[in-house]
C-alpha cells in the first residue's frame, strides 16, 4: 500500500496528484493506464473532463440527505463498472451521450454553487470516482467562490486507496453501495473480479477517515459514512456475508440502508437469476439478519415488509 497522504496537504497538491494518477489513468483499481489529461478513454469511457448529465435539489435520497431541501446532485455519466441490471444505465453505459456532456471544472463548480443557492442540504457527487480529479479541481474553485456545503462521495466503492487518502479533509460523507460479497457473482453481473476486496478495503478507509454518520439537530447529515446495500433476488448480493463483514469490521455503529428497489432493468433479463424484484420474505430475512447482529442504525424500507400482506 501506499503511504498515506499527509492530511494537512493542500488543495493544490492534492489536485496535481489527482491530475498526475489520470495521466496514467490509475484513478479507479482497473488501472487501465490510459493518458486521460489528453482525452484517451479507459475502461469507463470517460475523457478528460467530467460528465455532468444533470444537477439539482434531490428529494430522494435518505432522508438525513435530502432534509427538507433536498441533496444538491450532480450526476455523473460514464462508469468504472457495468452492473447489468443498472438502472441510470442510460447515463452510466450510453458513452456517447455522456461525452456529449463533458465540461471543464469552472462549470462544474458553477453548478456545486447553484445547489448551494437553492438551499440544498450538501453537494452529492453521483458516480465521481472515474473523474475524481476534475471534480476535485471544481470543489476547489467553488470554495473559493464561497461553496460551504457538506460534500457527499456518493460511489460505488471501487475506488482507488491513493485516491481516497488524496480526499481526506475533501469529503465530509462518503455513501459507497456495497454490492456483492462474492467475486464471482460480481464478475458475472458486470463488476471487475476484484470488486469486492477493493470494495470493502475502501469503506473501511472511508470509515477511518470520518468515522459513524453524524447528523445535526434537524437530523441532516453532516459527516460519516453511510453504506447502501442492494438486496438482489435469490440473495446474489450476498446480503448475510456482506452484513456480518459489516459488523465485524466496522462495528455496531455504522449506518446501512437496506434498499430494496431491484427490479430488472437495462440488460437484467439475458440473466435468469435476476428477471424478477425481490419479494418481501427475502427482504424481511435481510432485515431481520441485520437486527440480530446488533447493527444500531439500519435504514429499512417499511413498504417492502409489506409486500404481499
Amino acid at each position: 500500500m501506499r503511504p498515506r497522504a499527509p492530511q494537512n496537504r493542500s488543495m493544490s497538491e492534492r489536485i496535481a496528484a489527482l491530475h498526475s494518477l489520470a495521466q496514467n489513468c490509475t484513478l479507479c483499481p482497473r488501472r487501465c493506464g490510459v493518458n486521460r489529461l489528453e482525452g484517451e478513454r479507459g475502461n469507463c469511457g470517460g475523457g478528460s473532463w467530467p460528465s455532468l448529465m444533470s444537477y439539482g435539489p434531490h428529494h430522494g435520497e435518505e432522508a438525513c440527505l435530502s432534509g427538507s431541501r433536498g441533496s444538491g446532485t450532480l450526476f455523473f455519466g460514464h462508469c468504472n463498472l457495468h452492473c447489468v441490471y443498472c438502472q441510470n444505465a442510460d447515463i452510466s453505459q450510453d458513452h456517447q451521450l455522456a461525452t456529449l456532456h463533458e465540461k471543464p471544472p469552472e462549470v462544474i463548480a458553477e453548478a456545486m454553487l447553484h445547489v448551494q443557492s437553492l438551499g440544498c442540504h450538501n453537494v452529492n457527487l453521483v458516480s465521481p470516482t472515474h473523474n475524481v480529479n476534475g471534480i476535485v479541481e471544481a470543489i476547489g474553485i467553488a470554495q473559493q467562490n464561497g461553496l460551504r456545503l457538506p460534500i457527499v462521495y456518493n460511489t460505488n466503492a471501487y475506488d482507488s486507496l491513493e485516491v481516497l487518502q488524496l480526499l481526506e479533509n475533501v469529503v465530509d460523507i462518503y455513501l459507497p453501495d456495497l454490492k456483492y460479497a462474492d467475486d464471482d457473482t460480481a464478475h458475472r453481473f458486470g463488476a471487475p473480479p476484484d470488486y469486492v476486496s477493493c470494495a470493502r478495503a475502501a469503506i473501511v478507509e472511508m470509515y477511518r477517515q470520518v468515522g459513524a454518520l453524524e447528523v445535526d439537530e434537524a437530523g441532516v447529515a453532516r459527516r460519516g459514512v453511510l453504506i447502501r446495500h442492494l438486496v438482489l433476488p435469490n440473495d446474489l448480493s450476498g446480503s448475510f456475508e456482506t452484513l456480518r463483514w459489516i459488523r465485524q469490521t466496522l462495528g455496531p455503529d455504522v449506518t446501512v440502508n437496506l434498499m430494496a428497489q431491484y427490479h430488472p432493468a437495462y440488460r437484467a433479463a439475458a440473466f435468469s437469476e435476476l428477471q424478477r424484484p425481490i419479494n418481501s420474505e427475502e427482504y424481511r430475512k435481510v432485515v431481520d439478519y441485520a437486527a440480530s447482529l446488533g447493527l444500531k442504525n439500519i435504514f429499512v424500507d417499511r413498504y417492502a415488509l409489506r409486500w404481499g400482506d
